[in-house]
Formats: C-alpha cells, sequence, structure tokens
C-alpha cells in the first residue's frame, strides 16, 4: 500500500501539469479554463464582439448584431432554398426567409427579456450579477437590443437582396473599372 503523502504529491504534480483546470480556481462555477477558450487571444477575440466591447449602447449592440446576421441569413436560402432555379424567386425567398428568421428572434428575445424581469429578480441575467459577459441587466437593455437587432437584421437582408438582384450590373460596373485599357 502506498504512503498517503505520496498520492497527495502526484495529485498536487497533476493539477500543477493539467492543462485543464476549473475556470477562476473555483470548481462550483461550473465552467473549465482550457486552451481553447481561455487564452489570452480568444479573451481578446470574444471582448471585441459587438455583445461584449465596452463602450456600445445596447442599441447600438444590437444594430451591428443584426446587421451581420440579416446580410447572412439571405445566403443559405438563396443557395441551398427550394426557389434557386427561379429567375427571381431566389432573391426575394432569401428576403423573406431572413425577416421571418429575424423576427422569430427578436420575438423570442422579447419573451426572454420580458419573463425574466418580471419582478426584479435577483437571478444570473440581473442588476446583481457581477458577471463581465452580462453587459445587459435589466428589460428595458434587452428591449432596446431587441429593436436594434430588428432594424439591422432588415437592413441587411434588404442590402444582401440588393446586390443579388443588381449583380450582374455591380459586376459590369466592377469589371470596367478594372479593365480600364
Amino acid at each position: 500500500m502506498s504512503n498517503p503523502s505520496d498520492t497527495a504529491e502526484v495529485i498536487k504534480q497533476y493539477d500543477q501539469e493539467d492543462i485543464i483546470q476549473p475556470y477562476k480556481g473555483d470548481p462550483q462555477l461550473g465552467n473549465l479554463s482550457t486552451p481553447i477558450n481561455d487564452s489570452p487571444l480568444v479573451r481578446a477575440f470574444i471582448n471585441n464582439l459587438p455583445a461584449y466591447r465596452k463602450g456600445l449602447t445596447p442599441f447600438m449592440r444590437g444594430l451591428e448584431i443584426g446587421m451581420a446576421h440579416g446580410y447572412f441569413l439571405v445566403g443559405p436560402e438563396v443557395v441551398i432554398g427550394p426557389l434557386r432555379e427561379s429567375a427571381h424567386g431566389t432573391n426575394l425567398s432569401g428576403l423573406i426567409t431572413s425577416i421571418y428568421i429575424a423576427v422569430s428572434a427578436c420575438l423570442g428575445i422579447s419573451i426572454f427579456a420580458i419573463t425574466t424581469f418580471q419582478g426584479n429578480p435577483k437571478g444570473a441575467y440581473s442588476s446583481y450579477s457581477k458577471d463581465q459577459l452580462r453587459p445587459l441587466r435589466n428589460r428595458e437593455e434587452w428591449s432596446q437590443l431587441n429593436g436594434g437587432i430588428f432594424v439591422g437584421a432588415m437592413g441587411g437582408a434588404i442590402f444582401a437582396y440588393f446586390l443579388l438582384e443588381n449583380f450582374d450590373s455591380l459586376d459590369a460596373i466592377l469589371r470596367g473599372a478594372v479593365n480600364a485599357s
């Protein structure tokens, strides 16, 4: 049988050499600190996302998130949608689908904000939370974020639709500008 002090020494060495540790040294936080999710590069990337960037109002966060998602939601419907073989139905169905998805997401955010902040709960999302990765702490901020997402998603989807509908003209303009010989 081994000596208990030897076992404690092996456990101590293992804990020091293990690259996966509890987040902030506290196993009760329910998160693991790995080289993937806790490296300085990943932390800098996440802190630069609009949801966590300092100095943005909730509406501006939502606007930036909505523009990106509204713009890119048109693509899958255009490429693999059921109307991809039609002349003009492809781009219009992409626009309609992206608007539908954005409105559904905004409805979900509204339901979340209304149900989470009834009676000012002292839960994880409330103003009492000290978590830095939760910048939105009350119903009004979530509503502003929701409005920004809606406006941004509509603008991004319409912009993508405009580019797709006028692709031939834009291509001719760019080819003429490049091949101006």
